[in-house]
């Protein structure tokens, strides 16, 4: 995204433990006035207390008009976002938010879900299940956590009338007892779209075993930042065919960050490799894949910029 998002002062009316580590943060206009709407999938921006602007995924029922709710983990190890939010921010105060975005939204005619979670990533799909329920659709929810203390709205995905729905697999950091998507993932049934959300490892595991699915029909959400930039990086040429530039991508910037850099405007949304936005042809050159979005079959002749770079020492584009 080019520009910074317009921003509204909102109030913290709950900042409360749902599970060890994780809070249900929820804000609400101060005069009490409707808020803009949103749909499932969903996301806000926050200016945190310590500065930092954040993405959250929206958590309750996209009817409500009246709150905002996120679920954050706190991440002892982290740059500080998480803890800012959680540990100085209390019911009462103030922050601004940006109005929703949504870069992993549902398909409007599709009537069958399959959603991947694990950890915090159930967040978006919480959002989810309350609109598909309304509108009568079908899902599927796996959903994977370490413990039962550590899984948020356990108690609302293990209520009598989502039984046949939802799966909660506990594997307590064993790898061993990890649960095996394969027999889930063989198959697309019923023209399902699958959604996943959670650490790295498993949104990798989840598009490995989904390359034989349509593209269109797997989605995925960082909730962590992509790994763009990796020991042994070096600069690179990127040539751009239509317009016949040759820029130079240093090893700490994306080609995204240069192209940009050079006044030439691309789309994207996500930036973490995953919502396909910034979705790109090469005409010459290998690109070194960091992206969540492109199936094995798509690799040879597309790169998504905001996060992939050159394999080699330069990558010509159709741009």
């Amino acid at each position: 995204m080019t520009e910074a998002p317009a921003m509204m002062p909102l109030r913290v009316t709950r900042n409360a433990r749902i599970a060890d580590g994780i809070h249900l943060l929820e804000f609400r206009a101060a005069d009490g006035a409707v808020l803009p709407a949103f749909t499932a999938g969903a996301h806000i921006a926050i200016q945190l207390p310590n500065g930092l602007l954040r993405k959250y995924s929206l958590c309750n029922d996209p009817a409500e008009r009246d709150r905002y709710q996120i679920a954050v983990k706190r991440e002892a190890n982290g740059r500080g976002g998480s803890k800012a939010l959680i540990d100085n921010t209390k019911a009462g105060d103030t922050l601004m938010v940006a109005k929703p975005v949504n870069d992993f939204s549902l398909p409007p005619r599709g009537q069958d879900f399959l959603f991947i979670a694990g950890g915090i990533g159930v967040t978006p799909m919480i959002a989810m299940i309350h609109e598909l329920r309304a509108a009568g659709k079908r899902f599927r929810l796996f959903y994977f956590n370490r413990t039962p203390e550590m899984t948020a709205f356990r108690d609302e995905l293990s209520a009598a009338d989502l039984k046949d729905s939802v799966v909660i697999h506990y594997d307590d950091g064993d790898p061993a007892r990890a649960f095996d998507l394969m027999p889930i993932l063989k198959e697309r049934q019923n023209r399902e779209h699958l959604y996943c959300c959670g650490p790295r490892p498993l949104m990798e595991a989840v598009r490995a075993m989904t390359d034989h699915w349509s593209s269109a029909a797997v989605h995925f959400e960082a909730f962590s930042e992509a790994e763009t930039h990796k020991a042994g990086d070096s600069a690179f040429d990127v040539r751009l065919a239509k317009s016949g530039k040759t820029i130079v991508v240093p090893a700490d910037k994306t080609i995204l960050e240069v192209l940009r850099d050079n006044g030439i405007e691309v789309p994207s949304s996500c930036e973490t490799g995953t919502c396909g936005t910034c979705r790109t042809k090469i005409i010459e050159g290998i690109a070194d894949h960091r992206d969540l979005v492109l199936a094995e079959h798509e690799k040879a002749d597309t790169i998504m910029i905001c996060v992939s770079r050159a394999k080699g020492d330069a990558i010509t584009l159709d741009r």
